[in-house]
């Protein structure tokens, strides 16, 4: 077997292994989101399908699959259709750049835990993390409903806005470690703990999350799919394993921005003291998984025109003067 033959197996042995381990990660995660919820409100959370309701996922999944597909009469039928699939494509294809471990030997053989490492990672994956907004645009606008219109102008607001905090964000520490691969990244802090971005970038850390959130349309910043205001927002019309795909996509970006912020803030897969980089990665990521749940759990929603003062009046303007400090002490 030729390298180019056994490079292509190789990377489709990765595409299918991504696919299935984060699609089955999206359906575990809203098992243990609602685990989760239910403890910080003094509830039990999923209990009777399995021991300690594990087989809910399974349920939930049996139910999506059988449950009637409804298109409205009104609705714009090849882009009511489209847009689910949109929001499961960007989130999986921006996972192709991602090293979610470090390399490691397998019968002899070497394997990267990456798809594609292209020297513009990050810039990669933020490019098509931005495609994700023409799922809720796209549904918004198709539904032939109002409440989804709302949602799907909210998203264009929202997202749009915060694409600029994410890039802004991440300029400063990029300028310090002078390359957009994440592997590059990674190791620029395998000097130890004081090496991370995140001790070197506090601002650029709290900007680039706060933008995560929003763009990953989580509480406190789900204002697409506002049940209070809006039904579901951008998503009121859809059912079934439709209704599921913008689900996936949600919870594979949240896994992906997860690894993200490990990899760009905290260490990567460096080894961490006496913790294997494999297993340091993975509780990072987890650490993170925790927060998004526990952001939910603890703060209210915030009103839109809150959401869009905080974006241009008050991290915009310190994204910028984060990016001009960095540039002064690389210059001096």
């Amino acid at each position: 077997m030729s390298d180019i033959t056994g490079g292509i197996i190789e990377t489709l042995l990765k595409i299918i292994v991504v696919l299935l381990v984060f699609s089955a990660l999206a359906g575990f995660g809203t098992y243990l989101e609602r685990k989760v919820l239910g403890f910080f409100q003094k509830r039990i959370g999923p209990n009777y399908v399995g021991p300690y309701g594990l087989l809910q996922v399974l349920a939930d999944g049996i139910k999506l699959f059988t449950k009637e597909d409804i298109i409205p009469q009104h609705a714009i039928r090849p882009i009511f259709i489209l847009a689910p699939s949109i929001a499961a494509i960007t989130a999986f294809i921006a996972m192709a750049p991602i090293p979610f471990f470090p390399e490691f030997e397998l019968f002899g053989h070497t394997i990267q835990p990456i798809i594609s490492d292209i020297n513009v990672g990050i810039l990669f994956v933020l490019a098509v993390g931005s495609c994700g907004i023409y799922a809720p645009l796209l549904a918004g606008l198709s539904s032939g409903n109002k409440w989804s219109l709302i949602g799907g102008a909210r998203a264009a607001l929202q997202f749009l806005s915060f694409e600029v905090i994410t890039f802004l964000s991440l300029l400063a520490p990029l300028m310090l470690v002078g390359s957009l691969s994440l592997i590059d990244i990674n190791n620029y802090q395998q000097g130890g703990i004081f090496e991370w971005l995140i001790f070197k970038q506090p601002l650029a850390f709290v900007l680039f999350i706060i933008a995560a959130y929003v763009e990953l349309n989580r509480t406190p910043f789900d204002l697409l799919e506002h049940e209070a205001e809006l039904t579901a927002g951008f998503a009121s019309e859809y059912s079934g394993l439709k209704w599921g795909m913008f689900f996936i996509g949600e919870y594979a970006n949240m896994f992906s921005t997860a690894f993200i912020l490990s990899l760009m803030f905290c260490g990567g897969f460096n080894d961490w003291g006496f913790i294997p980089g494999g297993l340091a990665i993975l509780l990072k990521v987890a650490f993170f998984i925790f927060l998004f749940m526990w952001v939910r759990a603890s703060f209210p929603h915030v009103r839109p025109d809150q959401l869009m003062r905080m974006c241009w009046k008050i991290m915009l303007p310190l994204g910028l003067l984060n990016v001009l400090l960095t540039g002064c002490i690389l210059l001096f």
